[in-house]
Formats: structure tokens, sequence, C-alpha cells
């Protein structure tokens, strides 16, 4: 007797599903099957949500998106639905990030066809333009409802404008930008029964779209309650990418077409994008920087500035979480201000070693940010005879600072040396929700990199704009 196969959960982790009675997916599992194909049993399953139909015989999901970890088969939903569309008589889109993957989609779709036995020509016709590939369902006496097409895109921000289509399918939709949405979403706005496909993995570091980020939160936090669907499949905080049965929780198509070997092999040492590609981790911020490498380095001065002889330092302390306390300084040099860290060192060690620098005769001014260990501080540099004015901020200055750091960068305003850890922090940063006004402070994207570099830069920085050389130690709007 045969040992029973072990199945990755058929079931979505999380879903949001309208309600229905009726689905046209059993005629389309039956022409994906035709095609010398066996959709699998959680396809199947989530190809009846999508195609569901209302009494009137339209589309119960408008909007429908879904998610799964990598090489899961999520695409060939995608390819059901377009096959469908296509013999039903719909014009159909087929977009995605890459012209590879639209050109995959748009072979696939033909060698479906022909398994099914239709042939070309004689059932359909095809434009075998590369990236903007057509196929066109060819005569009345084989279309259910009408002449359907299938055109398949690579998005930008132009694609699709001045096209009227029934359906849109976005395949890689972790990289689906808003600019890309602007372009897309009309295209379907004058069909009688439009409906909208969003397909893919949670966004990762490199990811550049968001919009299937805010489709997903908008529906699962019930911004969007009707005429729109999401599925998942994913764990719902960092977990050990290791465990096995984690991996047929959040892999429907493991023990199928996806073995435990395969996902043995893949595993790196990154927890986080492991945890994201095959684990289907969505992680509660966005995954792309908010200061690119790029961006950051273009500010980058060629060799050290030179000071001139009357100039002040302005320094920044940041106690983090993480345990360590960070100091960086701040100087203006003509029309910019010259930002770099000092040190970044355990809390535990002490600040005996901030000393020699705070003790400066051009030091004027000294903010220091965290809780807990802000007062400790200023009562040690004011026993160790530091004249430098000590300013403790609230959040409303933490807040003006990092806003202020960020238009003063980008107006070119500010100047570095380029130092490695400062270039880590600040290329892998994400804005994290301060007060309840839209402030903002920064975490990492990436585990083990040190923010409170970055935070004591924003602090140094901000000291140094609002100084006053009348009023002295007194700032601006303070």
């Amino acid at each position: 007797m045969s040992e029973e196969v072990r199945l990755g959960r058929q079931t979505p982790t999380t879903a949001v599903i309208q309600p229905y009675e009726d689905s046209k997916s059993s005629d389309a599992i039956l022409i994906y099957n035709g095609g010398n194909r066996q959709a699998l049993h959680w396809q199947e399953t989530l190809l009846t949500h999508i195609l569901a139909v209302n009494d009137e015989g339209l589309w119960v999901h408008m909007k429908f998106g879904y998610s799964l970890p990598r090489r899961n088969g999520k695409s060939e939903i995608l390819i059901m639905r377009a096959l469908y569309g296509l013999i039903h008589g719909e014009r159909v889109l087929y977009s995605a990030h890459r012209a590879s993957t639209s050109h995959n989609a748009f072979e696939k779709i033909i060698e479906r066809l022909c398994k099914c036995g239709y042939e070309e020509k004689e059932d359909f016709t095809v434009i075998r333009l590369y990236g903007r590939e057509v196929i066109t369902w060819g005569t009345d006496k084989n279309a259910l409802e009408g002449i359907g097409c299938i055109s398949f895109r690579t998005r930008s921000a132009k694609s699709g404008l001045g096209e009227n289509f029934d359906t849109l399918l976005i395949d890689e939709a972790q990289e689906f930008t808003n600019d890309q949405e602007s372009a897309l979403k009309y295209v379907v706005t004058d069909s009688k029964n439009p409906q909208t496909l969003m397909c893919g993995t949670p966004p990762t570091a490199v990811s550049s779209g968001t919009v299937f980020m805010q489709f997903r939160k908008s529906v699962l936090t019930g911004d969007k309650d009707t005429d729109v669907g999401w599925a998942e499949w994913g764990v719902k905080s960092l977990s050990d990418t290791k465990d096995v049965d984690l991996w047929y929780e959040t892999n429907p198509s493991l023990g199928t077409i996806l073995s435990e070997r395969t996902i043995r092999s893949e595993l790196g040492n990154d927890k986080i994008d492991d945890n994201i590609q095959r684990l289907g981790l969505w992680l509660s911020y966005n995954q792309k920087s908010v200061i690119t490498k790029n961006e950051w380095n273009e500010y980058c001065l060629s060799e050290k500035p030179i000071l001139p002889p009357d100039y002040k330092l302005f320094y920044g302390v940041k106690f983090s979480k993480t345990g360590n306390t960070s100091l960086s300084l701040a100087v203006r040099i003509d029309n910019r201000v010259f930002i770099e860290c000092v040190d970044c060192r355990p809390t535990r060690n002490g600040y005996a070693w901030m000393i020699p620098y705070l003790r400066s005769q051009h030091a004027k001014e000294i903010i220091i940010d965290g809780a807990g260990d802000q007062q400790i501080l200023k009562s040690a540099l004011i026993d160790a005879d530091i004249d430098a004015t000590i300013v403790l901020p609230t959040v409303a200055n933490v807040i003006a600072a990092n806003a202020l750091f960020e238009n003063k960068l980008f107006s070119d305003e500010i100047c570095h040396m380029g130092q490695p850890s400062v270039v880590q922090a600040a290329s892998n940063c994400e804005h994290r929700n301060i007060g309840s006004a839209g402030g903002f402070g920064y975490c990492a994207l990436v585990e083990g990199i040190e923010m409170g570099i970055l935070e004591s830069i924003s602090l140094a920085h901000w000291a140094c704009c609002n100084w006053d050389e009348e009023l002295e130690h007194q700032y601006i709007g303070y």
C-alpha cells in the first residue's frame, strides 16, 4: 500500500470573498484541462471565486488580488482566465512587468489552444510582435459570445492608454506602480462586465510597486468592502524558514509541482527575503527605500571639505531600541550642511567615548533622543563640564527634524563623505509613523542595519539648520 503524499494547504491562509451562488469556473477549468493540463485543486477553488457571478450574470469580484510564494503556479490562473475570456468573446489585456513574462504567457496560451485541438489561422490568428503580441479568436463560428482577443503588454506609464478591454490581468503585481495604474485602470471602464485580476508575491527590498500592497490593505481593513476579493498564502510574522510545516501551510503546490527538496535547496542566509519569497510574508512597510543608494551617493564629496575658521559643530545622539548609541555631527559649509557619523557603539559601554568629541570648543548644540537614556546622558555631560547647549527634543521636534532632513537632502543642500555605514542605513530605510498627524521616523528594511545612525544625523542636521546666530542656542520655531 503506497504512502499518502502530503500536500500543501489548499485554502488561503487569509481571504476576503464576497458571497455568491454561481460561478463560470467549470467551463474555464474544462477549457484549461483540455489542453493536456490538469488544474490543481487550490487553483480550481480560487478560480471559482474569481469567476463567481451574481443574478445578473456580472462578475461578483470586479477586482481580485491574490498572493503566493514563488513557483506555486499562480500565473496559471491568469492563463485559465485569459483562455476563458478569449473563447467567450472578451477583450483581454495581459500585463506583466517584464517582456519575457508576457511573452511566456503568450506562448503558453498558444500551446494550450493547440493541445485543445484548435488550429492557428483556422480557429485563431496571432500577431508575434515581441512585447505587443495579440491572439484573436478568429471567426464568429467558434466564439460563444463574440470575437475575443488577448493583447500582451509590458507595463509602462503609457501602456494601454486609449484602448478598451473587458478584462485586465496584472502579472508580477508586486512591481505594479502608481503611474502604471493611472495608465491602465481606465481601460476596462467602458466594458459592461469588467474585471481586473492582480497576482504576485509580497514585495521585496527591490520591488518598486505599491498598488498591490495598497489594494491588499484596503480589502483586508474593509476600506473596500464591495465588488472586491483577496486571497493569500503566507505567515503573519517573521518565522523560521526551516520549519517544514510552515512550507506546507504557505505553499499550496507543495507535494505536486513543488518539492521539499527544491525548497530546501533555495533557502539562503537572508531570513527576511526567504520569509517573503517562500513563506509569503507581507511586511508592514513598503520594501522600497525612501532614499535610494544612487540618490544618496549623488551628494557624496570627492574630498573632505575645508571648514571656515569660525565653524560650529552640531551633534545628534540617538539611543536605539537595538541597544546601540549613535553619535553624528553636522557643520555648515557655504550653502550646504556637511553631515557625518562619528561612531556607533553598544549603549552598555557607557558614554565616556563621546566626551572628547563633545568637549570641542566648536561644539554648539547637542540633541539627545531616546527615552530612558536622555536625562542620564545629559547629567553625564553636565558633570563633564560640556559647554555646548544640550537639548532633549519633543516628539514634534523629531518629526520636524526628519521632514527637514529629507527636504534639504533632495534640494541638494546636504553633503557627506560616503561612509559605508551611513550609505547602508540611508539606502535601506523606510518611514515609520510617529504621532497622529502624519509624522515619520525611520526603520530598517533589512535586519541588522542600525537606523540610529541615520536618525542621529537627522537630529544633528536639524540643530545646524535651526541655529540662530543672534539668539544663540535658541531654535527658530522651537
